[in-house]
C-alpha cells in the first residue's frame, strides 16, 4: 500500500522522504524554521517541486499548530503584523512562479535558494540597523516571495530580527507566529494557483506523523541542547540536502 502512495515512487524513496521530514520537522522545533531549507530540495527530487511545496505547507501547518499557543504569548504582536504585511504581497506572487514557471527551473532555484540562505546564516550577519515599519515590511515581503514558492521564508527574518537586542527565544516565538499567518496566506495563494492536488494527500498522510514527531522532539530540545551544536549540525544537513536535491543527481533518487 505505501508503495502506491507516489506514482512510480518506490519504498525506498517514500522511506527517505518520511527521514527528510523528521530531520525537518526537528530543526523547525528547535529553531523556528529551517524545515524548507532541509525538506524541499529533497522532495522536488523525488516529487516536483510543486508537489514538494504544498505537501511541506499541510504537514507544517497542522503540526505547527501546537506551537502557536505559546507564541502567541511570547512575541511581539505588532513587529509579526507589519512582517506579515509584507508577506501579502510575497507569497501570491512567489506561488504564482512556484505554479505556472517550468517545474525544472524552480527546482535550479530551490538549490540556488537554498545555498544562499544557508551561506547567510553560516556568515552569522545580523542586520544592526535601526529597525522601522517599512524595512520589516520589506524584509516581510522577501520572506513571502521565498514562502511562495518554497515555503523557505525563514533566514530573511531571522537575519533581520537577531540583530537587535531581542532576546532569542522571543525571536523565535516572532518567527513561529508570523509563519501562523504567511501560512494562511499561502494556503489561499496555493489554492488559487491550483496547486493542491489530490497527489498531495496520500504523501502528506505518509510523512505527517514523522514531520510532527521531529516537531516536537525539536521543541522538547530548544532550551536544553547546546544551540550552537545544534545550529551547526542543522547547516551540515542543509548542505547535504541541497547536494542531494541537485537535478545531475535524480538517477540516484528516481
Amino acid at each position: 500500500m505505501l508503495q502506491t502512495m507516489f506514482a512510480g515512487t518506490t519504498f525506498a524513496q517514500l522511506a527517505f522522504l518520511g527521514i527528510a521530514a523528521f530531520v525537518a520537522g526537528l530543526a523547525r522545533g528547535f529553531s523556528g524554521f529551517g524545515a524548507a531549507l532541509i525538506f524541499m530540495p529533497l522532495a522536488s527530487a523525488i516529487a516536483g517541486p510543486r508537489i514538494a511545496a504544498p505537501l511541506l505547507l499541510v504537514i507544517d501547518g497542522f503540526g505547527a499548530l501546537g506551537m502557536i499557543p505559546n507564541a502567541w504569548r511570547q512575541a511581539h504582536k505588532r513587529d509579526v503584523v507589519v512582517m506579515a504585511a509584507g508577506a501579502v504581497i510575497g507569497v501570491p506572487l512567489g506561488a504564482a512562479f512556484l505554479a505556472y514557471a517550468d517545474p525544472l527551473l524552480v527546482r535550479w532555484l530551490i538549490i540556488v535558494l537554498v545555498i544562499l540562505l544557508l551561506m547567510l546564516l553560516m556568515s552569522g550577519w545580523r542586520y544592526h540597523g535601526k529597525p522601522s515599519d517599512a524595512i520589516t515590511a520589506v524584509v516581510g515581503l522577501v520572506a513571502g516571495l521565498f514562502s511562495g514558492t518554497a515555503q523557505a521564508g525563514g533566514p530573511p527574518i531571522v537575519a533581520y530580527w537577531l540583530g537587535g537586542a531581542i532576546p532569542f527565544h522571543i525571536v523565535r516565538a516572532n518567527i513561529v507566529l508570523y509563519f501562523a499567518v504567511s501560512t494562511v496566506f499561502s494556503v489561499v495563494s496555493y489554492a488559487v494557483g491550483g496547486l493542491f492536488v489530490t497527489a498531495v494527500v496520500a504523501p502528506a498522510l505518509a510523512t505527517g506523523p514523522l514531520y510532527l514527531l521531529g516537531l516536537n522532539l525539536g521543541s522538547r530540545l530548544f532550551g536544553r541542547a547546546d544551540e550552537r551544536l545544534f545550529r551547526r549540525v542543522c547547516y551540515g544537513l542543509i548542505a547535504m540536502a541541497a547536494i542531494l536535491g541537485l537535478p545531475l543527481l535524480d538517477p540516484l533518487l528516481r
